[in-house]
């Protein structure tokens, strides 16, 4: 057995284990054991960390999760130097974040874990939200209050925009290829639907 392991940090040699076995196998596609053996612990040494494989994975996800607020919160910029710009901006740091953690990606968006039944988890995912909430209220904000569509319905819209981009265009799977980047992919997303919003003028 490996020496070395002071309080508190095999909990998160066993997170950088479930990294590592999550971009080899899918978030469901290995065992505690597994992780177990890829620090050189017994099981049994796991368990006083963990209680099964959905705690570990969502332990990754939450540690997923306070990068990508970061992330996010960095884009936001307090919504500088215009609401647009920051706005695109937080689509741009989700595609960033997919790319740079593919891991904690996959843990927690891929793993099917339910957030709500972990406090923290949920505490943590909602403050990434809240970012991209604050975005879509910031740039409604001029809109008539009868023609302003409400915030949270704008931003699950450019998060759900941003997922399948990430899913369809740069998991790289077979046939999923697009002449255009992820970027301006969103970009341009993003633009035809803040048009329809009456968001953005139209083009000339």
């Amino acid at each position: 057995m490996k020496q070395g392991y002071h309080h508190g940090n095999l909990r998160q040699a066993l997170v950088e284990a479930a990294l590592a076995l999550i971009a080899e196998k899918g978030p469901q596609g290995f065992t505690l054991s597994e992780a177990a053996k890829a620090v050189d612990v017994t099981p049994a040494a796991v368990y006083r960390h963990f209680a099964g494989r959905d705690q570990l994975i969502a332990e990754v996800a939450r540690q997923g999760y306070v990068i990508f607020a970061a992330l996010m919160e960095f884009a936001y910029d307090g919504g500088k130097p215009t609401a647009l710009a920051a706005f695109e901006a937080t689509g741009r740091a989700y595609l960033a974040f997919a790319r740079k953690y593919p891991g904690h990606y996959m843990a927690m968006f891929e793993s099917g874990l339910n957030v709500n039944a972990w406090p923290d988890l949920a505490l943590v995912a909602q403050k990434a939200r809240d970012v991209l909430e604050r975005a879509a209220a910031q740039l409604a904000q001029n809109l008539d209050p009868p023609r302003r569509p409400p915030a949270s319905m704008v931003s699950a819209h450019i998060w759900a925009m941003s997922h399948g981009v990430v899913e369809l265009f740069m998991r790289g799977q077979p046939g999923a290829k697009s002449p255009f980047t992820p970027e301006d992919l969103l970009e341009a997303g993003i633009g035809i639907y803040l048009r329809g919003l009456g968001l953005l003028p139209p083009d000339r």
